[in-house]
């Protein structure tokens, strides 16, 4: 698959057939993943790969929560509770999410994505707001493992809903201390066609020239 086909037709998949993944499928992903950049080249990613049917429906009860907090958060929950009041298209794909949620079990593999703590280069830690800097020596990581994915013809879904129960997440894969989990990726062959593109904003709503809010030649 082309590298631009991949990241403009590239969905998240929350409807997923029966059908298992082949390990050396798996391994190709993460071997091609695995060359993203990271702070000072560190690579502190560490990946669990989850199969088993009891694993998965622990990894779902400890998710389930903090969605359904979410979804109270964001207004899906009144959604779903009275769906003739909101826009019909939003309505289905808030259902659809919540149906993942629920049934996350279900899909096929997991993909539990940690990295070593002293691994991240935080630059931003004394600037006296949410520091997000830490995440750019995992999530480029992360985002090679969906288009890997893609390019394979697999479904998956990224989340990070699971981070609130890692605790609970350690201790039921044995990760060690120094990691901290940065997301969780449902992985399978999707039930439904796959999109011809994405709908996303233009490029002019986002990029500028020489300074914020100067178009972009």
């Amino acid at each position: 698959m082309d590298l631009f086909e991949a990241m403009r037709c590239a969905p998240t998949s929350r409807r997923f057939t029966d059908e298992p993944v082949a390990p050396e499928v798996l391994r190709r992903v993460l071997d091609g993943a695995r060359f993203a950049p990271s702070g000072g080249n560190r690579q502190g990613w560490r990946v669990v790969v989850v199969r088993d049917a009891d694993r998965r429906r622990a990894i779902r009860d400890l998710y389930v929560p903090s969605w359904n907090a979410y979804m109270e958060q964001t207004g899906g929950a009144q959604m779903l509770r009275k769906p003739d009041d909101f826009d019909p298209v939003r309505v289905r794909m808030v259902q659809r999410a919540d149906e993942y949620a629920q049934a996350l079990d279900r899909v096929p593999v997991h993909l539990l994505v940690a990295v070593r703590l002293d691994d991240l280069v935080v630059t931003d830690a004394e600037l006296g707001r949410q520091s997000i800097v830490g995440g750019a020596s995992i999530y480029p990581f992360v985002q090679n493992l969906l288009l890997g994915l893609r390019a394979e013809g697999l479904g998956a879904a990224m989340t990070t809903l699971l981070v609130p129960a890692e605790a609970e997440i350690k201790m039921l894969l044995q990760l060690p201390d120094d990691v901290a989990l940065a997301a969780h990726i449902g992985v399978g062959r999707r039930a439904d066609e796959w999109p011809k593109r994405l709908a996303r904003k233009p490029v002019e709503e986002f990029a500028f020239a020489e300074r914020f809010g100067e178009p972009l030649d």
